[in-house]
Formats: structure tokens, sequence, C-alpha cells
């Protein structure tokens, strides 16, 4: 389980008292409990990283990587955050949509071929849902 760190003020002046601000540890199950860690399975001979979703053995380079529920790829001991998602959030600050996506495709293929693992917030196991 994850912990968020909030940062909150005692009065409407910063100022004001010795200790003008606290951090508050706020643990939010209903956010993190839902992520599942799908393992890749691996076919060196085809050259195919597959994953048990709840529609069955998909691929990850075609499947995964444009579904809503992808939302990290496990590279070593760390999650990476899914490029894909990512470039659609900053679409919004930058321009060159086909662009963007494009390079986040590619990230996301490349952790793929460093990484182990998927984490998906798929909690209700509807299977693939298209991102864009």
């Amino acid at each position: 389980m994850r912990r968020i760190y909030l940062k909150y003020f005692d009065s409407a002046h910063l100022s004001s008292g010795e200790n003008s601000y606290r951090y508050s540890h706020i643990v939010c199950p209903s956010i993190f409990m839902g992520m599942k860690t799908l393992a890749f399975q691996r076919d060196t001979a085809k050259n195919r990283v597959t994953v048990a979703c709840a529609m069955g053995s998909v691929s990850v380079y075609s499947s995964c990587a444009y579904c809503r529920h992808c939302q990290a790829i496990k590279v070593g001991e760390r999650f990476l955050p899914s490029p894909q998602i990512q470039a659609l959030r900053n679409l919004r600050h930058q321009g060159a949509a086909d662009e963007t996506l494009m390079t986040a495709g590619m990230m996301f293929n490349a952790l793929v071929r460093d990484g182990s693992a998927v984490e998906c917030d798929d909690d209700t196991s509807q299977g693939f849902e298209k991102l864009y």
C-alpha cells in the first residue's frame, strides 16, 4: 500500500506560529488496491510478448500499448508510467499530436523490451478498452 503526503496549512497566514504546516499521512487504498501486475510471457522464436488478460492471452505490443487500463511497465524494480497515457495528458499543453503519440509508442516498445511486467488497473476484469 502506498502513502500520499498532503501538505496543509494551520492558519491563513503562513508566517504565523512556529509550525506553519504539517504533513498528513493519508492512505488511499481505493486508488492503489485495484492495480494488478501481469507478468510477461516471452516467446523468443516469434519475438512476441504476451500477458494473461481478462480476454485471454494478448500481445503487449498491440493490445496493452493501446489499452486504457495499462498504467505502468515494470523495468527492474521500478514501475515506469505508460508513455501513451502521459502523452495524452500532455497533448492539451503541446501541439503535434501525431508526432507525440508516435514517440510515446516507440518508448512503450523500448520499455516492454527491457521490462518484465505490466501494471493494470482493470479491477472489474473487462479486458481491453481503447485508449484513443
